[in-house]
């Protein structure tokens, strides 16, 4: 498995059109989002990335939504994604759609976002699936120079495992839109090879609590012994 960490810094697209079916890639990551918007409660929304930003979000219920990129247009904050400019628990929820594909450090931008997140808020990542045609086309020497073939890949269950580690509670995640030109998720592939989707979705909210309990704390608990409690051999000293 290859290093998550690379010195070679991947080229962000600045808008979804930059990339081949660009538009439709945008509306299928829309349809999928559209249900968990509804479920999202409090101030402020933090939108990373250049496509984040085109991300409709007008559906959620955060009220304040910051738009925070490196460069582009309808910006904020001009932020980089490796050391964000925010204070530490200071977003509600945060969106990453196809930021870590074009990151040299997705760990890093995690930690960071981890950072910024109040206790059980909510991060959403999106990328794109190695295990489809998206993936086979960073195999084709035409065209595998152009976005969205240029950018970094992690199957679903790699990034799971990140979440994990982040102590994250991973509440749905899923590939998704089979054929890159389809704007839709419907049709037979995508509702019955939903594994070979072209993107992926993950929805995770942050936890305080450990997810995993500690065997050795459950032992201890089990067979503790009480403050009270007399020893076998406290009498045979006495010649009983």
């Amino acid at each position: 498995m290859r290093a998550a960490r690379i010195e070679n810094i991947v080229t962000s697209p600045a808008s979804w059109n930059e990339l081949s079916y660009g538009n439709s890639y945008r509306r299928a990551l829309e349809q999928q989002l559209e249900p968990w918007w509804p479920k999202l409660f409090g101030l402020h929304l933090l939108k990373l990335g250049n496509l984040s930003v085109e991300i409709d979000t007008c559906k959620c219920q955060i009220t304040h939504h910051v738009n925070a990129s490196e460069s582009g247009s309808n910006l904020q904050v001009y932020a980089d994604s490796l050391n964000l400019p925010f204070l530490d628990k200071s977003f509600d929820a945060c969106l990453l759609a196809g930021t870590l594909a074009y990151s040299e450090d997705p760990h890093r931008i995690l930690r960071e976002v981890d950072r910024v997140l109040i206790d059980d808020g909510w991060l959403i990542v999106s990328g794109f699936n190695p295990f489809s045609l998206v993936g086979a086309g960073k195999m084709i020497p035409v065209i595998r120079k152009k976005h969205p073939y240029t950018s970094r890949m992690f199957t679903r269950m790699r990034m799971v495992d990140w979440f994990s580690l982040l102590n994250y509670e991973v509440l749905h995640h899923a590939s998704f839109q089979n054929m890159p030109w389809n704007g839709l998720c419907g049709g037979f592939l995508s509702l019955h090879i939903p594994v070979f989707g072209c993107q992926t979705l993950i929805v995770a909210r942050k936890r305080t609590i450990p997810l995993t309990l500690n065997p050795l704390l459950v032992f201890k608990k089990q067979f503790s012994v009480r403050s009270g409690a007399v020893g076998a051999t406290k009498n045979m000293h006495n010649g009983d």
